[in-house]
């Protein structure tokens, strides 16, 4: 096995310009999609946790987990404390992050007398991290989704005292769509409150093919993205919620991009359709996707297709995957106008959290 090595600047997926920290429009900055680590929560969580039910950790090379391990220490700083972070958004040219837990303290395959606590204590600790510095981060909490009515409680907890703008689910609950019956007191919540719904994969709930060269996130995180927004659509959870504010992270997956075929399986078969009474994409264009793709062509697609109203810039922060010149790469697509690139850069974000 070689020696494990992460990167954490410049991506290799485009050529790069100057920064963005240089080219960034004068309006507000937002990055939509960052992560903070709670780890007294992983600590409470730990002696209950099986890592064999984490799709990302269960399908992994030893090579991936050495790496994984690695990451967990050259980031524990910038995952914790506010000094290196913000050295990190200024050199971006980031004015406020909108922090979240990471993928894997959403804790749905943990007894839920364990999640519960464990749900709370992460959200607790995002709002203090938030809290030091309000002018700089805006928190999105998590809920015990594995019980909906629990689920309901912590969003309003979430949505009031803690002053969130939403929080994060993950793309599966166990072997439960989020679209499974179960959930529907959440989604109805979701849409009461005005709630933003981040939805996040942490890996491919069936990635025995996507073990080596770490695909079960290069593939499998946007591939269970688009799972789960084809289960959400068809089983009509946008169509009975129509004021869900659902952003899908990493530009929503493989979904976008090839949308005319669930179109054209809607009109050609009847399983293909249910009761769903207007084409997939009609509901497609109600959800958010962020920029996190990486290439200029992928990201003026989203946005000729979808509207610059839907798409809002992201970094994946402080992860390998993420994007460290986020401005940057919404500067880069040369057809974008000054009006486009503000309004990705921070514009959309600003109002679909009510700024």
């Amino acid at each position: 096995m070689t020696e494990p090595s992460n990167h954490y600047g410049a991506t290799a997926a485009r050529r790069h310009a100057r920064p963005g920290r240089e080219t960034r429009p004068a309006s507000l900055t937002v990055d939509i999609h960052a992560h903070v680590l709670v780890p007294e929560a992983g600590a409470f969580v730990a002696p209950h946790l099986d890592p064999a039910t984490i799709p990302l950790s269960r399908f992994a090379t030893p090579e991936t987990r050495a790496l994984n391990a690695k990451q967990n220490a050259d980031r524990r700083e910038v995952f914790l404390r506010h000094g290196p972070r913000l050295a990190a958004l200024d050199a971006m040219g980031i004015d406020l992050q909108v922090c979240a837990p990471p993928p894997p303290q959403c804790y749905y395959t943990v007894p839920l007398e364990i999640a519960v606590p464990a749900t709370r204590m992460v959200n607790d600790g995002i709002a203090a991290f938030c809290a030091a510095r309000p002018d700089r981060f805006i928190g999105l909490g998590s809920v015990p989704m594995q019980d909906a009515g629990e689920a309901v409680r912590e969003l309003g907890r979430c949505m009031g005292p803690l002053g969130f703008k939403g929080v994060q689910v993950l793309t599966t609950v166990g072997d439960k769509e989020l679209s499974d019956p179960a959930f529907e007191p959440f989604w109805a919540a979701a849409e009461r409150f005005g709630a933003l719904v981040m939805i996040h994969p942490n890996g491919f709930s069936d990635g025995a093919r996507l073990t080596r060269f770490y695909l079960n996130n290069v593939l499998g995180n946007p591939l269970d993205t688009t799972v789960a927004l084809h289960h959400l659509i068809l089983d009509g959870v946008l169509e009975r919620y129509p004021g869900l504010k659902i952003l899908a992270v990493h530009g929503g997956g493989f979904m976008p991009a090839y949308s005319g075929r669930i179109d054209h399986a809607w009109g050609a078969r009847s399983d293909s359709r249910g009761a769903l009474p207007q084409p997939p994409t009609h509901y497609l264009r109600k959800v958010y996707f962020d920029t996190i793709v990486f290439t200029p062509h992928q990201l003026e697609y989203l946005v000729k297709v979808y509207g610059v109203d839907r798409i809002v810039m992201g970094t994946d922060f402080p992860f390998d995957m993420a994007d460290s010149d986020p401005i940057g790469h919404v500067c880069a697509v040369e057809s974008f106008d000054e009006a486009t690139r503000a309004a990705l850069a921070g514009g959309t974000a600003k109002a679909l959290l009510g700024l």
